[in-house]
């Protein structure tokens, strides 16, 4: 019975932690978490960019790919195209101009090649959109292209927290 004991002991204190359970209100009726809206802050911007670069780059080790780094023209033509799918309110590779990803790079002065590109119209963080396209087989071959190098990303976000998630790839 001795030896009992500290096992007792363990599942009590387990069963005592699970207790002290969620926040109220972060709980719905079914158990479940409730949404929330993901705003990116200031800070956020600042990091958000390297998360996917680093959720990328693991993606595409584990597939053979080599690294990619980040392009400041990539990133700009990422921004213009992000904005103008928000105005449009469509998630679409054309700008409202007619213009094509390979148009916006030449426009940044971009002197390298298009790989591809990848856009979403959504609530969730960078690390959600980029496990959306990894389950698309389009934008998940962009992201694996073994001859993609560089990386730009931007995003526009509205009041209500919808994102235009833009990431464009080139060599």
């Amino acid at each position: 019975m001795p030896r009992r004991a500290p096992v007792l002991a363990l599942l009590l204190a387990t069963a005592l932690a699970a207790c002290g359970g969620a926040p109220a209100g972060r709980i719905g009726p079914d158990g479940l978490p409730l949404p929330t809206v993901y705003q990116i802050t200031p800070a956020d911007a600042q990091e958000i960019p390297y998360r996917m670069l680093d959720g990328v780059n693991t993606l595409r080790a584990a597939a053979g790919a080599a690294p990619l780094t980040l392009d400041s023209q990539l990133t700009a033509a990422a921004a213009t195209h992000a904005q103008d799918m928000q105005r449009q309110n469509r998630p679409w590779h054309f700008g409202s101009d007619g213009s094509s990803p390979l148009d916006r790079l030449r426009r940044v002065g971009y002197p390298g090649g298009l790989v591809g590109e990848a856009i979403s119209e959504t609530f969730e963080t960078e690390l959600e959109t980029l496990a959306a396209w990894m389950e698309e087989p389009s934008t998940r071959s962009v992201i694996l292209d073994r001859t993609a190098t560089r990386m730009g990303l931007a995003w526009s976000q509205e009041s209500n927290g919808k994102i235009w998630w833009d990431m464009v790839l080139g060599n």
